[in-house]
């Protein structure tokens, strides 16, 4: 098992089973208790000092694991590993991040803040849900809007409340592995595929539109130039009727709901993010994500 997939199996280890491992070795120290106050000073070597040994490790297992597992862990700070390039370059493939989990306790995400939550089922794949049907991983975003903002994409370009936002954190990448990215050339920029977004009622419901002079919410999007497809919608908000397209088109922006967040990757043309697959609830936030501590070079708060 490579260690990244290790320290991200870690940081999920279900409570029950710390639980069922606290409960086995608190069982072997009672079994070697007796043993071990029965056995006269003059006898206490050889086989005695191996089960005091065991004794004190176990011990020292219980504590902790009581300690990270069922304090740290839940109320204040986890470790995770970055699996993707959607951050890049804020935040590299296989970089450890410290995770601050007791902020969100006293306060709500705001605009930049760069956070880790457990994404909706239509954000993923099969593979990524479990038997019960719940999402199995998290994903690293960086919050865009909160309760109340209106946010609109303008041929790429970020309006939060009616206001022109830079975004020095930005980017557009090439890659060939998935590991290493590559910023766009200028030429490459100036010709890559851009889409308008912003989020509209349809059915009771706020969803994100993503639409080109072409179409809104295609499943295949057309596009002005040869290349990728603007946008790729989750199924879930996909159109097929143009008419239905150019009335969403046409319809009002929406502002994000009460208790909603809109979370979307820097790296812009290589992030599955909320653009396309909608809002994260308050529910599934699970903290902000504070620094960087390994690898060394890399070490520093994440801004």
């Amino acid at each position: 098992m490579q260690t990244r997939e290790l320290i991200d199996q870690l940081a999920r280890t279900p409570l029950s089973q710390i639980l069922v491992l606290a409960v086995v070795l608190s069982v072997v120290r009672l079994v070697l208790h007796p043993y071990l106050v029965k056995t006269k000073p003059h006898l206490r070597h050889g086989g005695y000092k191996t089960a005091r040994f065991i004794n004190e490790f176990f011990d020292s297992i219980i504590y902790a694991a009581v300690f990270i597992f069922m304090i740290i862990r839940p109320f204040a700070f986890q470790t995770f590993v970055i699996p993707s390039g959607s951050m890049w370059s804020t935040l590299l493939v296989n970089d450890y991040i410290g995770l601050n989990k007791y902020v969100y306790r006293s306060s709500d995400p705001k605009a930049g803040d760069v956070v880790v939550f457990r994404p909706p089922t239509r954000a993923v794949t099969p593979q990524q849900i479990d038997n019960d049907g719940q999402v199995k991983i998290d994903f690293i975003k960086r919050c865009i809007g909160v309760p109340g903002d209106l946010v609109e994409f303008k041929n790429g370009l970020l309006y939060r409340n009616g206001q022109r936002v830079e975004e020095a954190y930005t980017h557009l990448s090439k890659t060939e592995n998935q590991v290493q990215f590559f910023e766009l050339s200028d030429s490459e920029k100036a010709s890559w595929p851009q889409f308008n977004w912003k989020l509209v009622k349809r059915d009771g419901k706020v969803i994100p539109l993503c639409f080109t002079e072409f179409d809104a919410n295609a499943r295949i999007p057309r596009s002005d130039v040869i290349g990728p497809a603007p946008y790729v919608i989750a199924d879930e908000y996909a159109l097929s009727d143009p008419a239905e397209m150019n009335a969403l088109k046409e319809a009002p922006a929406e502002k994000i709901p009460a208790g909603f967040y809109l979370m979307i990757g820097d790296n812009r043309n290589n992030s599955n993010d909320g653009r396309f697959w909608g809002l994260v609830p308050r529910e599934s936030v699970v903290g902000k994500a504070e620094f960087i501590w390994w690898p060394a070079s890399r070490w520093g708060r994440i801004k």
